[in-house]
Protein backbone atom coordinates (compact mmCIF):
# COMPACT_ATOMS: atom_id res chain seq x y z
CA UNK A 1 0.00 0.00 0.00
CA UNK A 2 1.34 3.31 -1.09
CA UNK A 3 0.88 6.48 1.37
CA UNK A 4 1.13 9.60 0.05
CA UNK A 5 3.02 12.59 2.61
CA UNK A 6 3.11 16.16 1.72
CA UNK A 7 6.31 17.53 2.93
CA UNK A 8 3.91 19.34 5.83
CA UNK A 9 2.95 16.10 7.02
CA UNK A 10 6.56 15.17 7.27
CA UNK A 11 7.06 18.24 9.03
CA UNK A 12 4.73 18.05 11.31
CA UNK A 13 5.37 14.45 12.20
CA UNK A 14 8.94 15.73 13.16
CA UNK A 15 7.86 18.18 15.16
CA UNK A 16 5.82 15.53 17.15
CA UNK A 17 8.21 12.87 17.22
CA UNK A 18 11.10 15.68 18.64
CA UNK A 19 8.18 16.88 20.93
CA UNK A 20 7.42 13.11 22.27
CA UNK A 21 11.59 12.73 22.23
CA UNK A 22 11.84 15.72 24.85
CA UNK A 23 9.87 13.54 27.24
CA UNK A 24 12.63 11.25 27.91
CA UNK A 25 15.94 11.86 29.34
CA UNK A 26 19.12 10.10 29.85
CA UNK A 27 21.54 11.36 32.64
CA UNK A 28 24.14 8.86 34.31
CA UNK A 29 23.52 10.28 37.71
CA UNK A 30 19.65 8.89 37.42
CA UNK A 31 18.34 4.88 37.11
CA UNK A 32 22.13 4.18 36.22
CA UNK A 33 22.34 6.18 33.25
CA UNK A 34 18.93 4.62 31.94
CA UNK A 35 16.15 6.52 29.76
CA UNK A 36 13.72 7.51 32.32
CA UNK A 37 10.67 9.81 31.86
CA UNK A 38 12.20 13.33 32.24
CA UNK A 39 11.64 14.61 35.35
CA UNK A 40 11.10 11.21 36.91
CA UNK A 41 12.94 8.15 37.96
CA UNK A 42 11.11 6.10 35.95
CA UNK A 43 12.73 3.95 33.35
CA UNK A 44 11.51 3.48 29.94
CA UNK A 45 11.76 -0.17 29.79
CA UNK A 46 9.34 -0.34 32.72
CA UNK A 47 6.95 1.32 30.84
CA UNK A 48 7.15 -1.10 27.88
CA UNK A 49 7.79 -3.90 30.34
CA UNK A 50 4.12 -3.20 31.64
CA UNK A 51 2.58 -3.08 27.89
CA UNK A 52 4.11 -6.02 27.18
CA UNK A 53 2.60 -7.66 29.97
CA UNK A 54 -0.56 -6.34 28.87
CA UNK A 55 -0.89 -3.64 31.71
CA UNK A 56 -3.21 -0.65 29.48
CA UNK A 57 -2.44 2.66 29.41
CA UNK A 58 -5.06 4.16 31.44
CA UNK A 59 -3.70 1.40 34.25
CA UNK A 60 -0.16 2.62 34.03
CA UNK A 61 -1.86 6.20 34.52
CA UNK A 62 -4.08 5.31 37.01
CA UNK A 63 -2.67 2.69 39.56
CA UNK A 64 1.23 2.36 38.23
CA UNK A 65 2.12 5.90 37.81
CA UNK A 66 -0.73 8.84 38.14
CA UNK A 67 1.89 11.54 37.79
CA UNK A 68 2.64 10.77 34.25
CA UNK A 69 0.87 11.34 31.44
CA UNK A 70 -0.25 9.38 28.24
CA UNK A 71 2.21 11.63 25.86
CA UNK A 72 4.65 9.69 28.08
CA UNK A 73 3.66 6.28 27.56
CA UNK A 74 3.86 7.41 24.00
CA UNK A 75 7.69 8.90 24.35
CA UNK A 76 8.68 5.69 25.66
CA UNK A 77 7.24 3.59 23.11
CA UNK A 78 8.53 5.74 20.25
CA UNK A 79 11.75 5.75 22.25
CA UNK A 80 12.50 2.17 22.15
CA UNK A 81 11.25 1.83 18.61
CA UNK A 82 13.98 4.50 17.61
CA UNK A 83 16.67 3.83 19.56
CA UNK A 84 16.98 0.68 21.03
Amino acid sequence: MYYAFSVLDYLLLQVTMMELMDRITVNPNVAFGEPVIKGTRIPVQLIVQLLENGVTDEEILTDYYPDLVNEDIKAALLYVTVCL
